[in-house]
């Protein structure tokens, strides 16, 4: 019952909350048609009064036998189908509650196969896309997605394990998934002309789909990855945009709160695109790497992304040797002092960066190096003193 509470909770709003990309409360499930809602940019701002700019949203159930099934594309002329698609885009903003799950079980399952329906359509690729149907798409995938999320259980002041955390699963998964895919096969697929598309899916629809990975369910924030890497790979003009605002993301995690769910998944997006950095390496991204990526170690929750960071910080060695001493230094300034389970996953990635490093920038910080190791040496906790491999590198 506590759970329940304090899922259906408000948070308080961050400093995030005051952008451009629009005010108001958020769609919420049970209401019809949204076209013309606002979603508001933050993902778990408390909604507060209606903007002025935008009036009042008024929130009300889909009426009675509003929702129908609509026919198939297989059974109308392809001059119709356009058409069809659009209404059946129009269906799929009606929103239910998925907290009772005998409500609405017919309305339901005829957004479902709707939806599946239309991923069906996209995927075959039996009819081009029109501008419009592709506006309209963009629409509808917002209203569904871009919502306020549950505030955190876990405030991040007490560390726990995650692997013995239970995850929170969104109700509405059974549309959500649906609709995810929608997105993907719209992205991955070769007919869409990212001239156009990049209209609809510009800079704030991307930081929207960003606010998301703070999302608890892990098999949303699966889909979000994967969509993010695609529309990264192929709309080259967000690339930059795109690296600055998962910046602004660790940014906020590091000196801020401490308590984000999606790090991991951002930092597998991450080690991708470092992969494919050029050389010599940007200015840009060697920031990046001081700014970002080395205080990432600093949080008490790096157990749960410390596989993807140690990834990303061997990237940036193998690419430029160079970066070692770098790297080394910003190891020791974070080193842990009592958290002896830390100390072994510090010690663990030191010796990969070890392996990769040159003699030369090896010399320049073995002095305060040595001096940790030392310390470790003399640790009571036996993974930690049992560090003589380090010395063997």
């Amino acid at each position: 019952m506590l759970r329940k509470i304090m899922k259906g909770g408000h948070r308080k709003p961050s400093k995030s909350d005051d952008n451009d990309f629009g005010f108001g409360p958020p769609p919420n499930s049970g209401s019809g048609p949204a076209n013309n809602v606002v979603v508001n940019h933050s993902s778990r701002a408390a909604p507060g009064p209606p903007s002025p700019r935008y009036g009042p949203t008024v929130i009300t159930p889909p009426p009675m036998n509003t929702v129908e099934p609509l026919p198939f594309f297989r059974d109308v002329p392809v001059s119709e189908r356009p058409n069809l698609f659009l209404r059946k885009l129009q269906l799929c903003c009606f929103h239910f509650d998925f907290t009772d799950t005998l409500k609405s079980m017919r309305e339901k399952e005829i957004k479902r196969q709707t939806l599946l329906e239309l991923v069906d359509f996209i995927q075959s690729g039996s009819g081009k896309i029109t501008e419009n149907c592709q506006e309209e798409m963009i629409k509808m995938v917002s209203v569904n997605i871009f919502r306020c999320l549950p505030p955190h259980e876990n405030t991040g002041q007490e560390p726990t394990d995650p692997e013995e955390e239970e995850p929170y699963l969104e109700p509405s998964w059974p549309h959500l998934q649906l609709v995810y895919e929608l997105l993907l096969r719209y992205v991955v697929m070769s007919d869409t002309d990212t001239k156009v598309a990049k209209r609809y899916v510009d800079h704030s629809f991307v930081l929207k789909l960003l606010d998301l990975f703070d999302s608890e369910d892990p098999r949303e924030r699966e889909y979000l990855k994967t969509i993010l890497h695609r529309i990264y790979g192929k709309f080259m003009v967000h690339r930059p945009f795109i690296r600055k605002a998962i910046n602004n993301i660790f940014y906020r995690f590091i000196y801020e709160t401490e308590r984000h769910s999606g790090i991991g998944e951002l930092l597998e997006i991450l080690g991708s695109i470092i992969n494919g950095f050029a050389l010599p390496m940007k200015e840009e991204h060697k920031l990046f790497l001081v700014r970002a990526l080395i205080p990432l170690h600093k949080p008490k929750q790096i157990s749960v992304y410390h596989h993807q960071l140690s990834y990303c910080i061997i990237q940036f060695v193998e690419k430029d040797y160079k970066l070692a001493d770098t790297v080394i230094r910003g190891f020791l300034k974070y080193w842990p002092v009592t958290n002896c389970q830390k100390e072994v996953l510090f010690l663990g990635e030191l010796e990969e960066v070890l392996e990769a490093t040159q003699s030369a920038e090896f010399q320049r910080c073995m002095v305060p190096l040595f001096r940790q190791i030392a310390r470790c040496l003399t640790s009571s906790h036996f993974q930690v003193c049992d560090c003589y491999n380090l010395l063997s590198s």
